[in-house]
């Protein structure tokens, strides 16, 4: 069965063709700058990389170049776009109303829309992708994955925000977790490495946004995300955690609207805000050159993820394994270094050798000493998109 995965964002459209149970990856691509004259259009087949600069000023446009694509008679993968049987879409909010993957329907539809205010920089370009491609990939199944689903077995003790009841009960204000498909994607890799049905892991999703998840037998019992996806770890340019306090003294010390603060706390914090760059990569080379800043960034970024891990581990009342992910948990032995710091009471030991080590492989870091596995697995959303496609149908 094949499968075209898409990503939908608001200047974006990542996408994936994937051959289904068979997992294989027939090609990868993005559209961005979407919008605009100059937009920057790639796709990947067999390792060789075709890149075109060319005017798409909206999403339709970028789908049907993806489509042709896909046919074309040099780089494409098919021949006619009825080879699609299903397409998975990536939807970021699905609220309290989805708690799994399902087919759309205009009933489906409706509902992402009615979800618009909870993810106004997602859900819209999200249902965008899903009504273009519905009348591109005509006799493709749609099916709808949602990044908060897996998140939904959290208990009301998790999930609750101390504020009078009739937000929750009408509003439905409360915690609901993000980055849901890549936390379920690698804590089965875990699960499944440690060969245990009773398990108790904690997945540390590090990338411009970050997260993590208190993963009890296989189900989310907490997460560091909440009503949006700025709140938990501190992140490329989002704060992470913040005293509420903090925004209102912010829009009256410097007389500034609630959009102003929103700007700065999402766009203009984090490692942007810390340092003055957002990418992990230069903080690390700056730091390492004795930038003060850069290392102060370093540390608050590794003890708030200490942090976590310390009050998960009470969530979950023990702990099997600790799972770093995404572009910087994979990539990045410093900070995995510094969040595995002063941790050895918890029996959480690295063994420095192993984490220097790089490999798209999944591998275990931790020293003999260490009572707690230290795992890094390449995450692969995409593919987890697929996978639960396919399950849905099959």
């Amino acid at each position: 069965m094949n499968i075209l995965v898409l990503n939908a964002g608001s200047s974006s459209l990542k996408y994936q063709l994937i051959t289904m149970p068979t997992q294989i990856v027939k090609c990868v691509g993005i559209v961005e700058r979407i919008g605009m004259d100059d937009a920057i259009f790639t796709h990947e087949k067999d390792a060789d990389e075709h890149t075109e600069v060319l005017p798409i000023l909206n999403h339709e446009i970028g789908l049907k170049k993806i489509a042709d694509t896909l046919m074309d008679a040099k780089i494409g993968v098919i021949s006619n776009v009825d080879e699609i049987e299903a397409v998975g879409h990536r939807v970021v909010h699905g609220g309290d109303k989805f708690s799994k993957t399902v087919l759309v329907t205009n009933q489906v539809k409706e509902e992402i829309r009615q979800l618009f205010d909870l993810a106004p920089l997602h859900n819209p370009a999200n249902l965008t992708g899903i009504e273009i491609a519905e009348t591109i990939f005509t006799s493709a199944k749609q099916i709808a994955i949602f990044d908060t689903a897996f998140h939904q077995t959290m208990p009301k003790k998790a999930y609750q925000f101390a504020i009078p009841n009739v937000y929750l009960d009408e509003h439905h204000i409360r915690a609901y977790g993000f980055h849901g498909t890549s936390h379920k994607y690698v804590s089965e890799k875990a699960i499944e490495k440690l060969d245990k049905k009773n398990s108790k892991v904690i997945t540390i999703h590090l990338g411009n946004g970050c997260s993590m998840a208190a993963i009890k037998d296989g189900k989310t019992i907490d997460t560091s995300m909440g009503f949006g996806p700025m709140n938990g770890l501190i992140m490329g340019t989002r704060s992470g955690d913040l005293d509420p306090s903090v925004i209102f003294f912010l829009m009256k010390k410097f007389n500034k609207s609630a959009e102003e603060v929103n700007n700065i706390v999402q766009k203009k914090s984090g490692m942007l805000g810390l340092t003055g760059h957002s990418d992990l990569r230069e903080i690390s080379e700056k730091a390492n050159d004795g930038d003060e800043n850069c290392k102060n960034a370093l540390q608050l970024a590794a003890y708030r993820i200490q942090k976590f891990i310390g009050s998960f581990v009470a969530a979950l009342n023990g702990l099997d394994a600790i799972v770093f992910t995404a572009g910087i948990g994979e990539n990045s032995a410093i900070m995995r270094a510094l969040a595995c710091e002063n941790l050895d009471f918890l029996g959480i030991n690295l063994d420095n050798e192993k984490n220097a080590k790089r490999s798209k492989d999944i591998r275990e870091i931790q020293s003999s000493a260490s009572k707690v596995k230290v795992l890094v697995i390449p995450t692969n959303e995409e593919i987890e998109i697929a996978k639960q496609s396919y399950q849905l149908l099959n």
